[in-house]
């Protein structure tokens, strides 16, 4: 059996930020979303201290691609390390770290080491390239985060909406998974232009208006597990967001009926809270507005599947087929 070529790269970024709080931001895997622009989803399937073991939905090369990982932090050398479980092909193996260096002016060198080998010799350059871009996008999102004049916690916050079904919950997820008939279905929705490509995978482009008379044009990523969830990662947010992820989570009861969830997480852009909001507006107030904005919007859209869902009931018709694409 041919030996399989081991290829390694290398990127660092001085970050003008403390080395714990760079190494907080990497360890908290469940923030990616609204931090990393490549991460779209991640779901944890173990937790043991300082290993955990989770699988992660990332764009690669503008690909939709999944993996399952396995980490080890540690706090006290201030390193990360990742190891990718099965990784999907044409890589072969992936693993490195993320080490963070105190430097003595208070800032910190970053480095992300990834080590891989690919199955096909002539795929290492699109791997390469995958990488290096991947690499720079998150070492620059880090460091945009970092060096802000506010702890995490003031920019970044998660919230949801929930409505109680009287019809199956299966049929408020086709409502759901079927965004190409909002525009007719949802009031603060204009336009969509949905494409689905494999099954299982939107790329959602939206016209909406809040509450207040806004219009916003975003695109997302929607990862579809039928029946279960729909999650998102918005790659075009609102002005006022660094970042916006969510999930549609529905829970049949057993009974005929169910509960579907509305889920946010969103990450603050200070710069643009006073063109958005006015001058002297706070980040206090921006939390205010987009709680209430997405909220709105959120709500609209859970009273209208659960509306859709007991008209199926009482119609005593079967659920919607899913998007075209799935079909």
């Amino acid at each position: 059996m041919t030996e399989l070529r081991e290829h390694r790269t290398r990127h660092t970024r001085v970050v003008a930020a403390p080395a714990s709080t760079l190494y907080g931001l990497v360890a908290d895997v469940t923030r990616w979303p609204v931090v990393f622009a490549p991460t779209l989803h991640v779901r944890h399937l173990e937790q043991d201290g300082h290993r955990e073991r989770f699988q992660l939905w990332a764009l690669v090369n503008d690909q939709v691609r999944s993996w399952t990982s396995r980490r080890v932090l540690d706090p006290g050398q201030l390193t990360v390390t990742f190891r990718q479980e099965h990784s999907v092909p044409p890589i072969a193996s992936m693993s490195g770290a993320w080490q963070f260096a105190p430097r003595p002016d208070g800032g910190t060198a970053v480095t992300l080491i990834h080590e891989f080998t690919a199955h096909d010799p002539d795929a290492a350059a699109w791997i390469t390239e995958g990488v290096d871009r991947n690499s720079d996008r998150e070492l620059a999102a880090l460091a945009r985060v970092a060096e802000l004049p506010y702890s995490l916690d003031e920019l970044v916050f998660s919230f949801s909406d929930r409505a109680e079904l009287s019809g199956a919950a299966a049929d408020a997820y086709a409502f759901v998974d079927r965004a190409d008939a909002w525009p007719r279905r949802l009031p603060h929705v204009r336009r969509v232009r949905l494409h689905e490509n494999p099954p299982g995978v939107q790329d959602l482009e939206m016209d909406t208006v809040t509450a207040d008379g806004s219009a916003h044009t975003t695109r997302s990523v929607r990862l579809c597990f039928p029946s279960e969830s729909i999650v998102y990662k918005q790659l075009v947010p609102p002005a006022l967001l660094l970042g916006h992820s969510g999930a549609w989570e529905f829970a049949p009861d057993g009974a005929g009926g169910g509960v579907v969830l509305a889920r946010h997480t969103v990450a603050i852009d200070p710069a643009a809270v006073a063109g958005v909001l006015g001058e002297g507006s706070t980040l206090g107030e921006a939390r205010t507005y987009l709680r209430e904005a997405l909220g709105a919007n959120s709500r609209t859209t859970l009273a209208h599947a659960a509306a859709y869902a007991a008209g199926r009931a009482t119609a005593g018709e079967p659920g919607e087929p899913a998007s075209e694409g799935a079909r």
